[in-house]
């Protein structure tokens, strides 16, 4: 490695004989650290997303001490820090809204502190995202720690995922075709374990991707969460960020072009989230790589889908990790990958997954024979996407995919409530449904709501899935024909904004079109009536809606995209 053992940040507080120097150490000690620790060793620090409030994360009190045994053992010096943990299941209105907030809070207490090192603890959907963009901000070497998924959810004798078979089973209720009782049932026996949603939803799709990019040790992504093997992956992730603070292994050597392309095609091949778009895109941005939406169709959808996992597929990551897990996946593409991409064991793509293995092709199904063709993130443009907007094709109808038909309009998720399962709502399954003002700006946090709940009205003809379009994004454990991150927003004024009820809308996935058959001259006329919906008062939100982009840019906010490095603070006065 080149710049081997350069100036550490840490010496700037521990390294002075003086007045602060005595500060910065006496005040660290008092929990208990001998005078040694201060003897110029790799300051570590280990960032935490640990909360109550986000069951995925509830374990990693217990993740973190083997990150320090790890440490420890390579002679660094572990402190463990908090920041803002964001729990899918509880944080109102979007976990997605406190993305960028999180990653601040990472970036400034990286850059504010005497750490070399970062090890990023990292499990529920936006914490991985948050972490890696405040950490891409600050550059320093750094490694990636999964929390790992729950083990299968079981009932009644069968497997069953978390967030598909809520949706699911929601729906059956909807129908008539599930009992109350059995719904309430089903909640104890879906999450068995602390980890993350057991599906290919977002989390496990961001584990897999911060594996594909390199910043992790090999096979973090799958894992589960209750398995030692986790808690080994956690200790010599600890291990190796010494090694990696020695070799100033930073984290733009790592995130380079190569290594997003790497992921995106990773992606593509897992089935993963679309969430995993404006999340990467977000990250490009903050480490300087030039990221464009329109990548992620050249470069990952043509591609074949080999993972057979909900909720594109039948099992679940359990299964995905015996099966072989992500190192077995990248090696049946590695043709199609950068393999000379470094990564944070100081080996490249093409050596770590050379000898991977994979034990069972039910569920990572050969190139030759996959699950499904041509199943990579597909990027649409019409006069109703000018920017763009995204599917998924592994998680759609396929009779869906070329579709015309009748607009049925909510104007915002309360209109949706009120409106869908009206008796006298005039739908039909030819209809494409179009939800207004739930991307960045409108919701505020662009929030998992896309995958609208069909009508009733529809369900109980049998229906399970319709064309579905907004501005918003939908979980990753989520299925259906459902176009999304539509963009420019409608809250920005966007063609969205001027759908009404009745409009024709052409969807055609092979010809990446997304077209409303609404005149020019029609549309003008209407936007000259568009009054645009009021922004929040005050607080973050007022921020947030003030600064943020749009999705096809990230949804991040404006003054944070750009790498800043991570000079060492002022001397303290």
């Amino acid at each position: 490695m080149s710049n081997q053992n350069p100036k550490r940040r840490s010496t700037a507080w521990f390294g002075h004989q003086d007045r602060d120097g005595f500060v910065h150490r006496s005040w660290t000690a008092k929990a208990g650290h001998p005078q040694d620790e201060f003897d110029g060793r790799p300051v570590i620090g280990i960032c935490n997303t640990w909360s109550e409030l986000t069951p995925c994360n509830s374990h990693f009190r217990e993740l973190a001490e083997f990150v320090k045994r790890g440490v420890l053992e390579a002679g660094g010096f572990p402190l463990e820090f908090p920041v803002m943990s964001l729990g899918e299941t509880q944080l109102r209105p979007t976990a997605m809204l406190f993305r960028n907030l999180a990653s601040m809070d990472v970036e400034e207490s990286i850059r504010g502190n005497p750490i070399d090192g970062v090890v990023l603890l990292m499990g529920c959907d936006k914490t991985t995202p948050s972490l890696m963009m405040g950490a891409a901000s600050c550059g320093l070497p750094t490694i990636g720690v999964s929390g790992g998924p729950m083990l299968n959810g079981k009932f009644r004798g069968k497997d069953i995922g978390s967030g598909t078979g809520v949706w699911q089973m929601s729906e059956m209720v909807r129908a008539g075709t599930m009992t109350q009782a059995e719904f309430t049932e089903a909640e104890a026996c879906m999450n068995r374990s602390a980890g993350t949603c057991m599906t290919m939803g977002t989390a496990s799709t961001m584990a897999s991707m911060v594996e594909a990019l390199g910043m992790s040790l090999p096979g973090n992504a799958a894992i589960p969460a209750p398995d030692t093997r986790r808690n080994r992956i956690a200790q010599l992730s600890g291990r190796r960020i010494v090694e990696m603070v020695k070799e100033n292994l930073t984290m733009d050597r790592i995130l380079t072009r190569e290594a997003f392309e790497n992921a995106i095609r990773v992606n593509a091949a897992i089935g993963g989230s679309t969430n995993a778009v404006v999340h990467l895109l977000a990250i490009a941005g903050r480490i300087g790589v030039d990221l464009k939406l329109e990548d992620f169709d050249r470069i990952g959808s043509h591609l074949p889908c080999l993972v057979n996992l909900q909720p594109s597929g039948e099992f679940l990551m359990e299964d995905f990790f015996y099966a072989g897990g992500v190192p077995a996946v990248m090696r049946e593409i590695q043709h199609l990958l950068h393999g000379d991409a470094l990564t944070v064991n100081g080996r490249t793509i093409a050596e770590n997954i050379a000898d991977a293995p994979c034990y069972n092709r039910d569920v990572i199904m050969p190139l030759e024979q996959p699950f499904k063709d041509k199943a990579g993130i597909a990027i649409l443009k019409g006069n109703l996407a000018p920017n763009g907007a995204v599917i998924k094709p592994s998680a759609a109808s396929p009779h869906l995919l070329k579709h015309r038909g009748r607009a049925v309009v909510f104007e915002n998720i309360e209109h949706f409530r009120e409106r869908v399962d009206d008796p006298a709502l005039d739908v039909d399954e030819n209809c494409v449904m179009v939800l207004k003002n739930c991307g960045p700006r409108g919701y505020p946090g662009m929030a998992e709501v896309g995958n609208m709940p069909l009508p009733r009205k529809v369900l109980q003809k049998g229906i399970t899935d319709m064309v579905r379009i907004s501005d918003a994004r939908m979980s990753g454990t989520a299925y259906g024909t459902v176009v999304l991150h539509t963009s420019p927003e409608a809250a920005a004024g966007g063609p969205l904004a001027l759908v009404r009820d009745g409009d024709m809308i052409e969807l055609d996935v092979e010809t990446r079109r997304l077209n409303l058959e609404v005149s020019d001259e029609e549309l003008q006329r209407r936007k000259a009536e568009w009054v645009p919906p009021p922004k929040p008062e005050r607080g973050y939100a007022r921020l947030y809606c003030d600064h943020v982009l749009g999705a096809d840019l990230g949804a991040d906010l404006d003054f944070l995209v750009g790498s800043s490095g991570a000079p060492v603070p002022r001397e303290s006065h």
